[in-house]
């Protein structure tokens, strides 16, 4: 292994708690490896053909993920030793393991018997709660080990609350015997329905070389441009974080590759990194997969999954558009240039390659059909990734990388579904303690009523408790606390635009301080300050700070309550809902400009400190939804670039 490799592992095992994994050689290494194989073939079966009650199906699942989570991470990174698990290891295993099969094994039974768990005259009270305390924690010690202790400090928190001011029995029950709360609540159920496929598809399209495409493709577009690694950074993160679902991951998969550019190019360390942050933590948000949150967005909100995703394409698409502008400008800033066309590769000899697209061709258009389940279509988009791994020779998938791929699928799927199983023991907690009501009315009084200081007190709390979580957890946990807030009818935002907007600043939390993990990898690989990227990152990724304020006003981005006249003949409505949608655009594009230049300082050459308030002013007037306040931030964002313009003049002349 080379050092720079070992630099890589390094970083991944210092930000990314999934790489802390056990050491297996020789026949142990063979036996887990099947064991996650196998594990990915019966979530796939059961996702398209199993008819077992959930109660079933989702404690066999649970059991599954502690067995294979527990032979994969150890207790912790400092106790890793080849071919080693500890007796106390396999013990807290067992406790978990023995109360999920067993209560599969019984559950008709323990079903009507859990209807009287709350009551300690109950005589299987005792030996009910005690199996379910154990197989909590054990699945909370999991957690621990391979997502971290942020969402555990929530979890454990609420259920103080809860055990405080609700009996203990029904705490019990509704987190543990309750399939529509607590541990088996929506996070888990769509986790083992969706999203295992899903994690699955994504590991058998990253071994059909996609990823080196999508890096390529990047380079032979903006690799020669001004300042070119960086936006090689920022198209190659947006297409690659599709297929990851991890910040962290993606930062220093692509990082490695673009960062040293960016450093060779000219950028300073810390900003380097702070692209590459900013850029990967923006491919949560990249439909059509969002890290795995578009499945659990359509289940809570009640939307196809289709819509989601196209719901998606416009935010997403200013995000990056955001972090391209300020890349650029800071390129001209420094004076820097692009890399030689020479060392780049060429659009037409990329093209024969462009058959790697397929498999995400074949999910998106049959997703989008609404005619087969979404399960059924990653499963068939998992059979055309490993056609086009046969058909690509530079990297032809074999039965070896068919295993490799089940492997990784089904290791994937362990921090996912015990986050998932967490957040479902939050929405527990607070359902059983009424807290969200409580949370609403606080917020409620604490604005005024007022929709604005709701939507800045809500994105504090999303940024607070979405640091350090997965994206998927990170979304449930928002989806129970914090978009009931907004949709309270003192507040008035819509369902869908609420559920955005809590997604969005829950997932920025990747790269904002002080718990910025994805900023920290970027740091690291970058050889940087870590808080000098983090604050750097956040400064490129003001649009994930904007655009959801945008569409919490003006739920047209979303393509929601556009173009519609009652009793207007069809194709007017069409033609007025592309025209509001496209204003809305072409506004937020130039608001997020100005906004980008002013926090950048230059725009054709240095700027004082007069046009940069007018550049920042004319810019936030822009997002701010109503054509008085777009004429004004126009106007202003008008006169500060043709001042800008003559100044340039003037210093050439």
């Amino acid at each position: 292994m080379s050092d720079f490799q070992k630099d890589l592992d390094d970083v991944m095992k210092k930000y990314d708690r999934e790489s802390n994994t056990r050491i297996w050689e020789g026949a142990p290494k063979i036996f887990i490896r099947w064991i996650s194989a196998l594990f990915s073939l019966y979530c796939i079966y059961v996702t398209l053909f199993s008819t077992m009650m959930p109660e079933i199906k989702l404690n066999i699942f649970l059991g599954l993920i502690l067995i294979i989570g527990y032979l994969n991470y150890p207790i912790s990174r400092h106790h890793v030793k080849t071919n080693s698990m500890p007796v106390y290891d396999i013990l807290i295993m067992l406790a978990g393991v023995i109360p999920f099969f067993y209560f599969a094994w019984n559950a008709e039974s323990i079903i009507k018997l859990a209807l009287r768990v709350t009551s300690p005259r109950n005589p299987d009270y005792k030996l009910m709660v005690t199996m379910a305390i154990l197989a909590i924690i054990s699945t909370m010690e999991l957690c621990r080990r391979c997502v971290g202790i942020p969402i555990l400090c929530v979890v454990g928190a609420l259920m103080v609350y809860a055990f405080c001011n609700v009996r203990f029995g029904k705490v019990i029950y509704d987190l543990y015997y309750s399939t529509g709360d607590g541990i088996r609540s929506t996070p888990i159920d769509v986790c083992a329905k969706y999203i295992v496929v899903f994690i699955i598809f994504g590991a058998f399209l990253e071994r059909t070389g996609i990823s080196a495409f999508f890096i390529n493709m990047a380079n032979a577009i903006a690799g020669s441009s001004s300042g070119g690694p960086a936006k090689v950074a920022v198209i190659s993160s947006a297409l690659c974080g599709m297929v990851s679902g991890s910040s962290v991951g993606n930062t220093v998969t692509t990082g490695s590759i673009t960062i040293p550019m960016m450093k060779k190019t000219g950028y300073k360390a810390e900003f380097a990194g702070a692209v590459e942050a900013a850029a990967s933590t923006g491919g949560q948000i990249m439909p059509p997969i969002m890290g795995a949150a578009a499945f659990l967005m359509s289940e809570y909100m009640g939307v196809p999954y289709s819509q989601v995703a196209l719901k998606a394409i416009l935010p997403a698409v200013l995000y990056f558009a955001g972090i391209y502008i300020a890349v650029h400008l800071e390129a001209k800033k420094l004076g820097l240039k692009g890399i030689s066309k020479d060392e780049l590769p060429k659009i037409i000899e990329l093209l024969p390659k462009i058959y790697l697209l397929l498999p995400l061709v074949v999910l998106v258009v049959m997703v989008s059909m609404n005619i087969y389940t979404m399960q059924f279509s990653a499963a068939v988009a998992i059979g055309f990734a490993i056609l086009v791994g046969l058909i690509n020779s530079d990297e032809r998938i074999t039965f070896t990388k068919i295993i490799d791929a089940l492997e990784a699928g089904g290791k994937g799927t362990i921090t996912v579904a015990v986050a998932c199983a967490m957040a479902g023991l939050v929405a527990g907690c607070i359902t059983s303690t009424g807290l969200a009501s409580q949370l609403i009315s606080m917020v409620v009084n604490i604005s005024g009523g007022h929709a604005f200081i709701a939507l800045i007190l809500t994105m504090i709390c999303c940024i607070i408790l979405g640091m350090g979580v997965p994206t998927t957890a990170n979304y449930c946990i928002m989806a129970a606390t914090c978009a009931p807030i907004l949709m309270a009818p003192a507040i008035g935002i819509e369902k869908v635009c609420a559920h955005f907007f809590v997604f969005y600043f829950g997932i920025v939390a990747d790269i904002t301080p002080p718990v910025a993990l994805a900023a920290y990898a970027g740091s690291a690989i970058a050889k940087a300050p870590p808080m000098k990227t983090a604050f750097n990152a956040t400064r490129l990724a003001i649009a994930a700070f904007i655009v959801p304020y945008i569409f919490a006003f003006e739920p047209a981005m979303l393509f929601e309550n556009i173009g519609h006249i009652s009793g207007a003949d069809p194709f007017l409505n069409e033609l007025l809902a592309f025209i509001e949608v496209a204003l809305i655009c072409v506004t937020a594009l130039l608001g997020i400009f100005g906004v980008a230049a002013a926090l950048n300082g230059y725009l054709f050459r240095p700027m004082n400190f007069v046009i940069r308030v007018m550049l920042a002013a004319g810019g936030l007037l822009m997002l701010v939804p109503g054509f008085m306040s777009d004429l004004a931030g126009f106007t202003l964002l008008a006169v500060g670039v043709i001042v800008q313009y003559l100044k340039l003049k003037r210093d050439n002349n």
